[in-house]
């Protein structure tokens, strides 16, 4: 029996290097995790199942951490686009020469790689090498005696007409103008462009022609010299086509809804009412896709549709899929304005969503805080409401928090006294409640003015520094706490917020009441204020910068009402994300001041 076990151990010590060999065998790369990202924005980054990341990650399913590293699976087909993780002292030329692509097609792969990103831990998409890259060109409709044979570094790229393409869609995607592609391609003059045709990209007349280095030169080109190679000049549009997608529900329906799409559209239009004037005319197309599928295929197939600068909409998630991948295929930017919930913002690059994803909000909330509370008594307060609604928000800053070394107290609110023990003397007093219910603030504050009304009977009304850090919703409940949250110096964050009584706010319902004689709703946010100043933003920043608009988003100058901007790209490939978030605080001195962390 004891030669039978030996022999079993032996058996098992000789698989067990094949059963590890097996488990490590996975091609991977390596990914940083910034700060907002969880398991599923990554994994929609990268296309593969939140299962794939833990399985070469194990607990990373309970636990992962801004600035640490997770392996992601590769993808093993030889022939398709692979992910690489930028090493030191990489640079573009080597990574070309590596993988056997050209720096245009790495570019367009990573419409987000530039310059002052290239560095160390950013991972980018290397596209499928191009075997007929150094070949000479041969249209494809000649016979081969009368072949078209052109050196390689007298054209920019080779394109291969896709369905429905225009000769001024891709004048638009590589920057050039329609003489400079007829120039090189002159069977334009008298021939339709055809769908499997390959015509010579050329280089535009201000861009400069790539030096060649031939087999042996030791001089490589840079970085910069690369990308300088693909930069194409900023050109002012003075003509934008704009397609707005809501459900009007024209055919009857959710009247509230309607009415705040409506009321959208109207502020949409006084924002290119007020461009107007700065000499830019639009072309506006106005759809209503009345929440339905059909009706949204059947706008997009429209042939105006491929022809437009931006698309707005749609107004439900569900159709976010089919117009993205529209969006993408015909390279037109498109704004998401409502859901915070749209994964395909991780793998479309012309998409902006303009609602921040939780997982964002809540990081870029932490941040400031800290900057704003740090070494301040942090007090998390049960009101005892029963409400869960925060839970993931109180739980991820509890962890951050706790990363950061940070001391905080958590109490159950049931008298003044409970609250009492926890406060300190000589330090900011911070109090969280754990639910963002008004259910909530109406447990906790009869306990604050019961602590406020016995120290003044102390003689001593200052005894405590005091203040309530909340939530959104808060500025809904103005109308019944209003005063209390002067009292106790309250502040929350939000991504939105319209004081009704600023000069900004008042000139707008006014000027809306002007236009349509009617009030504006009373939603959060004010759905007038939010299709004005979206609008506005992007067509300013198109008209102003065009083809170069995601090189200057931080240059457009606009003067928030109700909601600020700062677009940030998810990835190299990916779209973008609006991580403004700003506190609303209402001081002991009946002021209300809106602080913005990044000015």
């Amino acid at each position: 029996m004891k030669i039978l076990r030996r022999w079993l151990c032996i058996g098992l010590l000789a698989c067990l290097p094949i059963c590890l060999q097996a488990q490590t065998s996975d091609s991977y790369f390596l990914h940083t995790i910034a700060r907002g990202e969880n398991l599923t924005s990554i994994a929609a980054t990268y296309n593969v199942s939140v299962a794939d990341i833990v399985r070469l990650n194990p607990g990373s399913d309970r636990f992962i951490k801004a600035g640490e590293t997770l392996r992601i699976p590769q993808s093993k087909d030889n022939n398709g686009p692979q992910y690489h993780t930028i090493q030191p002292g990489e640079t573009l030329y080597g990574l070309m020469k590596r993988y056997d692509v050209t720096v245009e097609a790495i570019c367009k792969a990573n419409p987000g790689l530039s310059e002052s990103n290239f560095r160390s831990g950013q991972v980018i998409i290397i596209p499928a090498a191009d075997k007929t890259a150094d070949l000479p060109i041969i249209q494809s409709d000649q016979p081969a005696s009368q072949s078209v044979v052109i050196p390689q570094q007298s054209y920019r790229d080779i394109h291969k007409v896709k369905r429905r393409e225009t000769i001024y869609s891709i004048c638009r995607e590589y920057g050039i103008t329609e003489e400079e592609l007829i120039a090189a391609n002159p069977e334009l003059k008298t021939e339709k462009l055809k769908r499997g045709k390959y015509i010579r990209i050329p280089f535009h007349k201000q861009m400069p022609v790539a030096p060649v280095v031939t087999p042996g030169e030791s001089a490589m080109p840079t970085n910069s010299e690369l990308f300088e190679r693909i930069n194409s000049d900023t050109k002012r549009k003075n003509q934008l086509k704009v397609a707005v997608m809501l459900p009007f529900m024209l055919n009857g329906g959710n009247q509230g809804e309607q009415m705040r799409m409506v009321e959208y559209y109207q502020g949409v239009l006084m924002a290119i009412n007020e461009l107007k004037k700065n000499g830019t005319s639009f072309d506006i197309h106005t759809y209503d896709t009345q929440n339905n599928a059909a009706t949204v295929r059947q706008i997009l197939a429209r042939s105006e549709m491929k022809d437009m600068d931006l698309i707005i909409g749609p107004g439900h998630a569900t159709h976010i899929p089919a117009i993205s991948a529209f969006s993408e295929q015909n390279k037109i930017r498109l704004v998401v304005p409502f859901t915070s919930k749209c994964d395909e913002v991780f793998g479309n690059p012309y998409l902006y969503q303009v609602n921040t994803p939780q997982s964002y909000l809540y990081s870029k909330v932490y941040e400031h805080f800290l900057r704003k509370f740090r070494g301040n008594n942090i007090i998390f307060v049960d009101a005892g409401d029963g409400e869960t609604d925060k839970r993931e928000f109180i739980g991820g800053f509890k962890q951050e928090l706790k990363d950061q070394h940070i001391p905080f107290r958590e109490i159950n609110a049931n008298s003044k006294e409970s609250i009492e023990q926890a406060l300190q003397s000589g330090t900011e007093n911070i109090l969280i409640p754990t639910s963002g219910s008004n259910i909530a603030l109406i447990k906790l504050l009869p306990y604050l003015k019961a602590l406020k009304l016995s120290w003044e009977a102390e003689e001593t009304p200052d005894k405590y520094s005091l203040h309530l850090f909340g939530y959104p919703e808060w500025q809904t409940y103005t109308t019944d706490h209003l005063d209390d949250f002067y009292t106790f110096d309250t502040y929350f964050y939000t991504s939105f917020y319209a004081n009704n009584l600023s000069v900004s706010v008042v000139n707008f319902q006014k000027e809306f009441r002007q236009w349509y004689h009617k009030e504006i709703l009373n939603t959060y946010p004010k759905y007038a204020i939010l299709g004005y100043e979206t609008a506005h933003y992007l067509l300013k920043g198109l008209s102003l910068y065009g083809n170069k608009l995601e090189q200057h988003l931080n240059n457009i100058q606009v003067t928030p009402i109700q909601t600020s901007f700062r677009f940030e790209r998810v990835s190299n490939w990916g779209g973008f994300i609006n991580k403004k978030v700003f506190f609303i605080h209402f001081t002991k001195d009946h002021e209300l001041i809106k602080m913005d962390f990044d000015q």
